[in-house]
């Protein structure tokens, strides 16, 4: 996004400014809470995730988008770095925790899901919902900050998923997921191993897309567009306007969510709205009081709560307020009256989003990255069928622009 200067736009570098004091405010309220000490943490850990997200334009589909659509590994590297990044830290953590993978123990509270089929249409529908929408949830989240049309409605869809979930969860669970194969990948091939398996697939991975990428480029004629030297000012510059580097985004995501770890449960976006919805529903009697081994796995657990203030609703309340600062700092806050279509997009998409997310017990933050770090093959095949979704439509896009 390009960013807007000028008078209409030069309030915002203050409002983001005196946006700290109610945060700062929120953090010494939680304090004084239960548990304070860790709220405040996770109220620290959401504001720095929002703004790196924001301001690195850190977004699953986006990323995806521009890798599949137009050639630029840029943000898909992103992804395979933050993994990476993730994957070594949490591996040194659950070693301490559980010094024998092979005995059988999960480490406690890792989103380790089962393996099925169900699975598989879970990470194909949130993939499809992110194709529709234009964003993950996540983005969905700090494109708040930015004033998008579209965000809000589908968060409502999201909502609005995650009760059409709560009422097809029953029945899946009884034909393929009570069954189905709880996978730790430490269990079968030993912390060496399965670090060794991950970095090893990632790296892979990434030297394909980056040598298909080089042989591409190869056949286009070489840029004449000028380098910007670079000092001081210019870098302090380039933080609040475009966006920060790539590969600075995807480093400082990983550490962020290794961080998470050392204090309180991994990260993840969708735990706060799925028991929020789930709550309000069961008071009315319109979803299943019983939700068949629902809060026995580990994910985003959407388990009614008494009371909001939880590591994971601090987070999300932090990763707005940090976008919004971000946002606003940049001069990025860009909002627009939405239209029929937008809302149209973002409840369609936010409703497989959000079914796809309960269904997959997380998204592409908590399944996808808290359990790919963790070395879950679970967030092996949900982000498979996710990129396979996103692939076919953006492949039907380009069947009907060049019908």
């Amino acid at each position: 996004m390009t960013p807007t200067t000028g008078p209409r736009t030069s309030w915002q570098p203050w409002a983001a400014a005196t946006l700290l004091l109610p945060l700062w405010l929120l953090s010494q309220h939680a304090q004084t809470l239960t548990g304070g000490r860790t709220l405040v943490f996770a109220l620290s850990i959401g504001i720095a995730l929002g703004v790196v997200l924001q301001r690195t334009r850190f977004c699953f589909y986006c990323h995806a988008r521009d890798w599949l659509q137009r050639d630029d590994p840029r943000g898909i590297l992103a992804i395979a770095l933050a993994l990476a990044i993730g994957v070594i830290g949490m591996t040194v953590v659950q070693g301490s925790w559980v010094a024998n993978p092979q005995a059988g123990q999960l480490p406690p509270e890792m989103h380790i899901g089962p393996v099925s089929w169900v699975l598989v249409l879970a990470g194909l529908a949130f993939g499809a919902g992110m194709a529709v929408s234009g964003s993950c949830i996540s983005a969905h989240w700090y494109r708040l900050a930015e004033g998008s049309a579209v965000a809000p409605f589908a968060l409502l869809g999201t909502g609005l998923g995650f009760a059409l979930g709560f009422h097809t969860w029953n029945p899946l669970y009884s034909l393929a997921v009570a069954d189905a194969p709880v996978i730790w990948l430490p269990r079968h091939l030993g912390y060496g191993g399965a670090l060794a398996v991950q970095l090893g697939a990632l790296g892979l991975w990434s030297a394909w897309i980056w040598h298909r990428h080089v042989q591409r480029q190869a056949d286009q004629p070489p840029s004449t567009e000028p380098k910007t030297p670079r000092d001081l000012r210019s870098l302090w510059h380039s933080l609040w306007t475009g966006r920060w580097n790539y590969a600075l985004g995807g480093a400082l995501v990983g550490l962020i969510s290794f961080a998470a770890i050392v204090r309180m449960r991994p990260l993840g976006v969708t735990a706060t709205l799925g028991s929020q919805v789930r709550g309000a529903l069961q008071e009315r009697g319109w979803v299943p009081q019983r939700l068949d081994g629902l809060d026995g796995f580990a994910g985003c657990a959407t388990l009614p709560q008494e009371s909001w203030a939880t590591p994971n609703a601090l987070v999300l309340v932090g990763l707005i307020g940090g976008a919004f600062v971000a946002s606003l700092a940049s001069r990025q806050f860009t909002p627009r009256r939405p239209t029929g279509r937008d809302a149209l997009r973002g409840i369609a998409g936010g409703t497989l989003l959000g079914w796809g997310a309960m269904t997959g017990l997380g998204c592409t933050i908590g399944t996808l990255l808290s359990g790919g770090m963790a070395g879950a093959l679970s967030a092996w095949v949900f982000g498979a069928a996710m990129l396979a979704a996103l692939w076919l439509g953006f492949r039907l896009q380009s069947w009907r622009g060049a019908a």
